[in-house]
């Protein structure tokens, strides 16, 4: 469904993500953004003179290198078009970003690393979303180890763990009474 009619506008600004999902060969997994920003009109930059309408002001992409248990193995980053001719040097230090684990705490832990002016805004504010994207990419592979791991326990004659689910109260859909909630995870109806 459509929004609704916003009346009469002039664009001014473009902003595109492309955000994707990879599993590589050697069983890691590469999640990678590139981010691009346009202005609709002509402007003057101080680094790169007169600016033409469309023409690429941002235009990076990082690569987070992770394993299954989310832990960033390594972060790549460039930039092909920036504001100023230095920005590109912030690139290098998103390698910073290896050890870390996505999960609770990780924007906090990202601007320990590279805040400020060590990073770049533009990339660090894409991490959050390829975060997001992480979790969507290993979520049917970690979700098939966990049953795995649940079965191996009932063929041995153990009760699987019935752990909190992460999800739970995360939207409407996963709120703990709702009937997503409840047809999904059963067990939650007595717990």
């Amino acid at each position: 469904m459509p929004l609704s009619d916003p009346g009469r506008r002039e664009l001014l600004h473009l902003r595109d993500i492309q955000l994707r999902g990879w599993q590589r060969e050697d069983g890691l997994f590469d999640i990678e953004a590139h981010l691009l920003d346009r202005k609709a009109y002509d402007f003057e930059n101080d680094d790169r003179g007169v600016m033409k309408a469309g023409e690429p002001l941002h235009g990076m992409w990082i690569r987070l290198t992770i394993r299954d248990d989310m832990e960033i193995v390594a972060c790549e980053a460039s930039s092909d078009h920036t504001p100023y001719a230095l920005c590109p040097g912030a690139a290098p230090n998103f390698a910073r970003l290896a050890g870390l684990r996505i999960g609770p705490g990780f924007n906090r832990a990202v601007n320990e690393r590279v805040g400020g002016v060590l990073g770049c805004t533009h990339l660090r504010e894409v991490l959050a979303q390829m975060a997001t994207v992480a979790f969507q990419t290993l979520y049917p592979i970690r979700a098939r180890k966990e049953r795995e791991e649940a079965a191996r326990i009932a063929a041995a004659g153990g009760t699987p763990p019935q752990r909190k689910p992460a999800l739970l109260g995360t939207c409407i859909a996963y709120a703990p009474d709702s009937p997503v909630t409840l047809a999904r995870w059963p067990w939650l109806r007595s717990a």
